[in-house]
């Protein structure tokens, strides 16, 4: 049986991002490879920003693992962007390759690409923050840089945020939570800011060659988030926000959009369904 037009066009994002990294040449890359399942795409078959988020926990976890290595210290999201030149679809065989890409004083930087059969599709660069026992950031410690000090070849990284906050007086729209969207920090995990990605693009008609997620304040129980987006030529910022400020800044854009600054932004998407467990928080300014 032949692939659709709409899967086809999914294996095919309009141009390309910016150029992946390659592995290191020396150092520790772990490779883990999946099968794309009918609970990771989209109804024509496209592979889901937030399925790759978690794709992209998992492959770390299970590189984390394989060291035989316990780090004293947990790891939050503070910020990821990913890079497209494609799309993997349903039943694709995928392979994972994740690799340390720099560091900081308490935060480091892995880099993973996603291949699917033609070859190289998506990157996605994030940075992680050691999180110690008393909530607080944590050193990285030479347990972290036996393993992976190598790969990162002493590339030193910021943990800043950069994407702008929404214009005054934006419209906005309920983007509810579930009971089954909070991880084991008692928040909601990182993988679940993807899906109002996900909202926005079911409204638009083309695929992302970039998208950018910051992680300003965790999404605690109780919290009433909401969903808005300012739209510009090629590209879309949005932000999870509450009474108190932004939870969470993205970007959506295809090749050749430039970061805009954000407009009077306006109601985009619609409530979020669907949970998934990794972790995920902000720390402010570290």
């Amino acid at each position: 049986m032949g692939i659709s037009p709409k899967r086809r066009a999914a294996q095919s994002a309009a141009g390309s991002g910016a150029p992946f990294t390659p592995c290191p040449a020396s150092g520790r890359v772990y490779a883990t490879s999946r099968t794309v399942r009918a609970a990771d795409v989209t109804p024509a078959g496209r592979l889901r920003l937030d399925a790759f988020a978690r794709y992209l926990q998992e492959a770390a976890e299970d590189d984390v693992a394989d060291t035989g290595w316990r780090a004293p210290y947990d790891w939050l999201a503070r910020r990821c962007a990913v890079s497209a030149c494609g799309y993997p679809v349903l039943g694709d065989r995928v392979t994972l390759r994740t690799f340390c890409t720099g560091t900081g004083p308490r935060w480091a930087e892995r880099t993973t690409t996603l291949a699917g059969p033609a070859g190289e599709l998506m990157q996605a660069t994030a940075i992680w923050v050691a999180i110690g026992p008393g909530g607080e950031p944590a050193g990285l410690g030479p347990g972290f840089h036996r393993w992976y000090g190598e790969a990162a070849g002493g590339r030193r990284v910021s943990a800043r945020l950069t994407l702008p906050a929404p214009g005054t007086a934006p419209a906005s729209y309920p983007w509810p939570v579930r009971a089954s969207d909070f991880d084991p920090a008692g928040h909601v995990n990182n993988t679940v800011h993807w899906q109002a990605a996900e909202d926005i693009l079911a409204g638009l008609g083309w695929f992302p060659t970039v998208a950018e997620l910051e992680y300003h304040q965790p999404i605690l129980p109780g919290d009433t988030p909401r969903l808005l987006a300012s739209h510009a030529t090629g590209q879309v910022l949005f932000w999870l926000v509450n009474d108190q400020g932004r939870l969470a800044s993205g970007r959506l854009a295809r090749t050749g959009s430039k970061p805009a600054p954000a407009r009077s932004a306006t109601a985009s998407g619609r409530p979020a369904a669907g949970s998934i467990a990794t972790r995920e928080a902000g720390t402010g300014d570290l």
